[in-house]
């Protein structure tokens, strides 16, 4: 059932049904995440993911498990998972902690991000808009960095300010829409294809569709 829903918010999933198999797939296939279940047959869960990273596998995992004590939440993360869901668990906060996941490993593995005709080089934290390069602030282009991993999604104020703003930041400021305001100057002024675009009570997008 687990698998079928993955299926049908668009990731390509294989089942392994014991842990031996498990270790067969993810050395014949370059997996970008395995959810991994503790108990199995064989192999525990623990094993499993100990083997993986002694073997040099890089891929995000996150076990998954009806035991719920600290120990155990230890142990797993000492043997190297990036994250543990304690079941019963709603399959939203599932699909969140995927996404997350998947993120981690754009931010530390890509170089650059193009959006149309815009480009950001995550290393130099440097913006170029049709061979143009587009000065920006620190936090300007935090803001920016942050809509562009999730090009085409709806980011929402919240998203903006728990992700790019720290704890101290004012919810009751009209901080976000400052920023949004000045990268659209920066970013769409004087283009014929506006990237940065508005959903009214809800939040913004990024995106060269013109159909958005």
């Amino acid at each position: 059932m687990l698998a079928l829903g993955l299926r049908e918010q668009g990731y390509t999933v294989d089942v392994a049904p014991s842990g031996e198999q498990a270790l067969v797939q993810a050395r014949d296939t370059p997996y970008d995440l395995v959810i991994l279940d503790l108990i199995l047959p064989g192999r525990d869960g623990f094993t499993v993911c100990r083997e993986l990273r002694q073997s040099g596998q890089k891929m995000r995992i996150l076990m998954l498990t009806a035991r719920d004590a600290l120990a155990d939440r230890v142990l797993g993360l000492a043997d190297g998972a990036d994250d543990y869901l304690t079941k019963p668990f709603e399959y939203g906060e599932l699909l969140a902690r995927l996404r997350a996941l998947l993120r981690r490993d754009a931010v530390a593995y890509l170089e650059e991000i193009r959006v149309g005709d815009l480009k950001l080089d995550l290393r130099a934290r440097h913006v170029q808009r049709g061979g143009k390069t587009i000065e920006l602030s620190a936090k300007e282009y935090s803001v920016l960095e942050f809509m562009a991993l999730r090009a085409g999604d709806l980011v929402t104020r919240e998203d903006l300010s728990e992700h790019v703003w720290d704890e101290s930041f004012n919810a009751f400021t009209n901080l976000v829409e400052v920023y949004m305001l000045r990268l659209r100057r920066k970013i769409d002024t004087g283009y014929p294809v506006k990237l940065i675009r508005t959903r009214r009570g809800e939040g913004y997008v990024l995106s060269a569709e013109t159909s958005l």
